[in-house]
């Protein structure tokens, strides 16, 4: 009979594998920016974000903080990693005011995460309260990252079209939700990762049915899309490079 401990690791290591390919999806984006040697429209603010997000879960997992935890630390740390390359790339090539903005965003969190790590470190005593204010702290922003889609949802009822929300996409949050729900149900318990992956599971599963409901929409909407468009080549054009960049 399989452990528990053996199991938890199995199923976190999975949690990593998925983990890996959602950190690793913007990656043709910036591939993008590098080519063109341009930003464009682009905003960094999602992965500045993820920065932080990054940032908490890994102190998170840490011994003094929360043990047991390693495959929360090596999934996050590498998707650190990654945030900071595509930032890094984003300040390459955007323009002065971007630069200026992307700089004191980063300000901000180096100073807002170093505070909240010296008051758990230097006030508070023992794995048990510390885990409570990173683990609160570590929801509140990974539940801002997984209700994000909400307006892509709303504008999927509106429209009646799941144009612009990628099955893959979507089937990978939930996956990703479900697999690190089932992670933090196996002994040791961990309420904090069950709290906001659970989020995150439902979230994914509402856009699976939402996909699955209006997708059969899709190519009818597209084709009359096409027909409106067609007497102007231009704006066809236009349009489609705009949903590219979304």
């Amino acid at each position: 009979m399989v452990s528990a401990a053996i199991a938890r690791n199995v199923v976190g290591v999975i949690g990593n594998i998925i983990s890996f390919g959602l950190f690793f999806s913007p990656a043709p984006t910036f591939y993008g920016i590098v080519k063109k040697k341009t930003v464009e429209e682009f905003k960094p603010d999602p992965y500045i974000a993820t920065v932080l997000n990054c940032a908490f879960w890994v102190f998170y997992g840490m011994p003094f903080v929360h043990p047991n935890s390693i495959l929360v630390v090596t999934i996050n740390s590498v998707g650190l990693a990654f945030e900071f390359v595509y930032l890094t790339i984003y300040y390459v090539y955007a323009t002065n005011k971007g630069r200026k903005k992307l700089l004191i965003f980063l300000l901000i969190e180096v100073v807002f995460f170093a505070a909240v790590a010296l008051i758990t470190m230097l006030a508070l005593h023992g794995t048990r309260q510390r885990s409570l204010v990173v683990g609160v702290l570590s929801d509140i922003f990974n539940v801002m990252m997984y209700v994000s889609p909400l307006t892509i949802m709303a504008k999927v009822i509106k429209t009646k079209s799941v144009k612009y929300m990628p099955f893959w996409l979507s089937l990978a949050n939930f996956l990703n939700g479900a697999c690190w729900t089932t992670y933090a149900l196996i002994h040791p318990f961990d309420l904090y990762v069950l709290i906001s992956n659970g989020i995150g599971a439902i979230s994914g599963l509402i856009q699976l049915i939402l996909y699955a409901c209006y997708c059969s929409c899709k190519s009818k909407n597209d084709e009359d899309g096409d027909q409106d468009l067609k007497p102007s080549g231009f704006q066809l054009s236009n349009l489609n490079g705009r949903a590219a960049v979304v």
